[in-house]
């Protein structure tokens, strides 16, 4: 389990206007400013969940991240993670952990990726054969059984990132970390990296903590989400709840034949040409069935399509509600 109790984290930047001159100042005499990453950052994460961890850029998603792997240090607040200290305990913790970071490479630039592979073996001093039956495993799911005899400086964004799965996952790690995992990837390759981790949390049970932009990742693997602004965290919900909570109007685009002289309470046009109409649908007044029915009534349907929210929807109505 991981439980995170009013975490702070702030770093001293130095900051100066551009110019020569500012330039030659700032050799002598620099100016500081204090950046407050995280400020009482507090939640808990079950074994075996999958949690969206989401926010803007600069939000403290990756500065979190770092303190739950034991990298970074916070000023103030407790983390225990499967009863440990990250930061304390740090040779035992790391190796129930596996990291991905979208824009960080654990893998040597010059090497081929089977040998980084080897070199992360004997790190993690993993037997011959849980390396080989978790080679195996990762090679086949992930498709990169060719791919790992080139060097890494030679695979392509979306080649790479699934070596850098396959890496942080070699010494079955009971968390899993992914900071922007799908960065770089194409369609098919994204299903499959998703497909992937479900498998894993699925039957390994692999608790895993995902931060990413991309709403699709968020939908596709997870119930809860955390959103995190401005270094504290704004709300820690049910998905499926908080599409219910945006979900205040649907649109139904009609292709029909004839006419459509009137509309109900809870219906309004959006748009409306000749033979053709978007409608916004109130649903606290009336239902999408009832709606198909008294369109149905008017005019002859060729086609039609409903849409109702989407992930994208709910971040950028939490964005926007939060001012983040």
């Amino acid at each position: 389990m991981i439980e995170l109790k009013e975490i702070s984290k702030s770093f001293l930047v130095s900051k100066r206007s551009a110019g020569l001159g500012k330039a030659v100042k700032a050799l002598f005499k620099r100016d500081y400013e204090i950046v407050q990453a995280l400020d009482k950052v507090s939640f808990k994460i079950n074994e075996s969940e999958m949690v969206g961890y989401i926010g803007p850029n600069g939000a403290g998603k990756s500065t979190t991240i770092k303190i739950m792997s034991g990298i970074l240090t916070p000023d103030k607040g407790e983390c225990l993670i499967n009863g440990r200290v990250p930061w304390k305990e740090r040779i035992n913790h790391v190796k129930e952990i596996g990291v991905v970071f979208g824009q960080r490479s654990q893998l040597w630039w010059d090497l081929p990726v089977a040998d980084s592979y080897e070199l992360l073996k004997d790190i993690y001093k993993i037997s011959d054969s849980k390396f080989k039956n978790n080679m195996k495993m990762l090679t086949d799911l992930l498709d990169i059984e060719d791919i790992i005899k080139v060097p890494t400086r030679q695979l392509s964004l979306g080649q790479r990132m699934r070596c850098e799965i396959a890496a942080s996952l070699l010494h079955s790690p009971k968390i899993l970390f992914l900071d922007e995992p799908t960065i770089g990837l194409d369609a098919v390759s994204k299903i499959a990296v998703r497909d992937f981790i479900k498998k894993i949390n699925n039957e390994n049970k692999t608790t895993v903590i995902l931060t990413t932009h991309d709403t699709q990742d968020i939908e596709a693997l997870t119930k809860r989400i955390i959103l995190i602004g401005k270094g504290k965290v704004l709300l820690d919900g049910n998905l499926q709840d908080l599409k219910q909570r945006f979900n205040q109007s649907r649109t139904i685009t009609v292709d029909y034949d004839g006419d459509i002289k009137k509309l109900c309470n809870g219906l309004c046009f959006v748009e409306k040409y000749s033979g053709r109409a978007v409608i916004s649908i109130d649903p606290a007044v009336i239902s999408v069935s009832s709606t198909v029915a008294f369109l149905a009534n008017q005019v002859e349907f060729k086609d039609f399509s409903v849409n109702s929210v989407t992930v994208d929807d709910v971040v950028v109505g939490l964005y926007k509600e939060y001012k983040i």
